[in-house]
């Protein structure tokens, strides 16, 4: 049986989604570049990007899910106004990437993807076999968003919707159903002669444009890199503490992202996007777990935050911070004291 795709998509709109495109399951057209990028080690220590049993599922998703004919791309805004830029930048201030202000878009979306999983079983009348991936999985998913219609890929190498600008998670169904017609993909980039987000970065990791250097990026820098952090790049980083969201801001693009109809993604006040430095140096274990349980923060847990923290102390020069920072030469952690020592060096 083939299934309707106008069905699927309203239903997926109908759950909540802002976006929603299918494709064929077929390896991402951008398959080749993935791997000389991972050749040329611009993936930093996020081994498993490399790993050959990963590669072997981006190569062919048949590894991922026997049989796998579609795949379901979904985009969910996560845009929230109302911060001025002057309270965000405030160097007392460690901010995070707008993604993190409210609830882990993980616990939002994958819920809902197998609320449509199941939908699309009951309504096929098929006993399909399906996986959901919620930034999880083994595959390239912004190609993957790209060749289904949800936007073209931007000189920042995020997925850019020309009426919605970057601000929206991606999820995706790979199922053994066929539908009775897939997205095409539209014009590869639109970005023209404009190089904003290039020249905009703070610690220059853009080597080339579409191409992204994890190892200088302050979103890989404080999220994903685990150990000491390059003293060459800590006074280019500033304030953020968790992400960066300075090659989406100066987008062009960006000035068209609606506001969020989702409300877990608000936060209740501006100390959910912009903590006090001083708070976020002061957290021991317990306190990190109650303040950041069910955010995306708490997935880097205490000790890469607190890192972070030390960095944008530093960078703030403030003698406010250099007690809790000399708190911090005695913590158990000895990626925390190397932190904490280098930023009462900057004070």
């Amino acid at each position: 049986m083939v299934f309707s795709a106008q069905a699927l998509k309203m239903q997926a709109r109908a759950l909540g989604f802002n976006l929603a495109g299918i494709t064929r399951a077929e390896p991402s057209p951008t398959l080749d570049a993935y791997f000389r990028w991972i050749e040329a080690g611009m993936h930093g220590s996020m081994a498993y990007m490399a790993r050959p049993d990963r590669q072997a599922r981006r190569r062919d998703l048949s590894v991922i899910l026997p049989g796998v004919r579609s795949l379901v791309v979904v985009g969910l805004d996560y845009h929230v106004p109302g911060f001025s830029q002057a309270t965000l930048n405030d160097p007392a201030r460690g901010r995070f990437a707008a993604y993190a202000w409210g609830l882990d878009y993980h616990d939002i979306m994958t819920p809902r993807l197998e609320q449509l999983a199941e939908w699309l079983r009951a309504a096929s009348g098929q006993n399909m076999t399906h996986r959901v991936y919620v930034d999880t999985g083994a595959i390239l998913e912004r190609s993957h968003a790209s060749k289904a219609r949800l936007g073209f890929t931007g000189k920042n190498t995020m997925l850019i919707h020309p009426r919605r600008g970057s601000s929206f998670f991606l999820g995706e169904i790979l199922t053994d159903l066929e539908f009775d017609a897939y997205d095409t993909p539209g014009r590869a980039t639109m970005c023209g002669s404009c190089s904003r987000c290039l020249g905009a970065c703070p610690t220059d990791a853009f080597p080339a444009p579409y191409v992204l250097d994890a190892r200088r990026c302050i979103s890989y820098l404080t999220i994903e890199h685990k150990g000491s952090i390059n003293p060459a790049l800590r006074p280019l980083m500033g304030n953020w503490v968790f992400g960066c969201d300075v090659c989406q801001d100066i987008c062009p693009f960006q000035r068209f992202a609606p506001s969020s109809g989702e409300r877990a993604f608000y936060p209740p006040d501006v100390n959910h996007a912009a903590p006090p430095l001083l708070d976020l140096l002061s957290l021991d274990e317990a306190a990190f777990r109650q303040r950041f349980y069910g955010s995306p923060v708490y997935r880097i847990g205490r000790e890469r935050l607190v890192r972070n923290a030390c960095i944008a102390a530093g960078n703030w020069g403030h003698p406010d911070a250099a007690p809790a920072l000399e708190r911090l030469l005695d913590d158990a952690s000895p990626l925390i004291r190397e932190h904490a020592a280098w930023a009462l060096g900057c004070i």
